[in-house]
């Protein structure tokens, strides 16, 4: 597990780094060129259709709906930022020894 709390740490600095850099350059709200580029607009297709299938499963996993709401709104407003810190977040709170099965499925209550 330690390898995946290097990868979504090292996701999360770098999405970190390139929107705050990003924001600086430019408005968020000023993305006209973006719109009507195809590639553009493919790209942020492709993106927001990752954050739905992440959330389908955030869905599963959690069983509150506060928290699925939550979670909703910060993966459509902040993507992989809040992605991979809500992969960290379950990262950190896994039992010791806990594997794939402790990460991936919905705990048993």
């Amino acid at each position: 597990m330690r390898a995946l709390k290097l990868l979504f740490a090292g996701i999360l600095v770098v999405m970190l780094f390139v929107t705050v850099r990003a924001s600086l350059a430019r408005s968020v709200f000023d993305n006209a060129a973006l719109l009507a580029d195809p590639w553009g607009l493919a790209t942020l297709a492709d993106a927001y259709a990752g954050f739905f299938t992440f959330y389908a499963w955030l869905a599963y996993r959690e069983r509150s709906w506060l928290a699925r709401s939550v979670w909703f709104l910060l993966i459509m407003a902040f993507g992989n930022i809040a992605m991979a810190l809500y992969m960290l977040i379950r990262l950190y709170r896994l039992p010791e020894g806990g594997g794939a099965a402790d990460l991936l499925l919905r705990a048993e209550r």
